[in-house]
């Protein structure tokens, strides 16, 4: 099976996860990883599935001012933040809603969020979930969230958990692959 992670990140928490879930999905599948920047319809073309994640911001996916602000925040010396070579560009709110982006036939989606309760917080993985399946893609797992500390750095064992979750979810979706469409239920 191909598998393309395609990710948005800002100051560099949503890229570990996105490493660590194709560093799971490696075990038994070809995995390319992009940033959202980057990717283009071609690196799409033959996969089998595209996990798609990004930063939660404002109780969703980004947003050109949202990425600006982020931009600010890096030039301000008591965030101690750096940003990332490719942000802010383009985010995976503009990509996953533009006409030329073909998904995968399955999906999975992930973000990163403030480590606090997920009401409070919002998902941007659930706005890219709800988003890949209005393009018809079929989703593989529930969208998954992992959460950032206030000293802007991942949880203890997100990364961990990012790995677990990409040999899950690839194990699940060549499940998926090899079972006829008219038995399969959605998760």
């Amino acid at each position: 099976m191909k598998a393309v992670v395609v990710y948005e990140s800002m100051f560099g928490n949503t890229r570990q996860i996105a490493d660590a879930i194709a560093d799971g999905l490696a075990d038994a599948n070809e995995v390319t990883v992009f940033n959202v920047n980057r990717v283009t319809p071609a690196d799409l073309e033959f996969a089998d599935l595209v996990v798609v994640g990004g930063p939660t911001h404002v109780h969703g996916m980004s947003r050109a001012s949202s990425r600006a602000e982020a931009v600010k925040w890096a030039d301000d010396p008591l965030k101690h933040v750096t940003l990332e070579p490719d942000a802010p560009g383009l985010g995976i709110r503009e990509w996953i809603a533009d006409p030329a982006t073909v998904l995968a036939p399955l999906f999975a989606a992930f973000s990163t969020h403030a480590d606090v309760l997920t009401i409070l917080s919002g998902s941007a993985a659930a706005q890219i979930d709800r988003s890949a399946r209005h393009r018809a893609s079929r989703r593989v797992s529930a969208p998954q969230n992992f959460a950032v500390t206030k000293s802007d750095q991942l949880r203890d064992d997100d990364l961990i958990l990012a790995r677990t979750w990409g040999i899950i979810i690839g194990k699940e979706a060549s499940q998926l692959l090899v079972t006829p469409a008219s038995t399969q239920t959605e998760p």
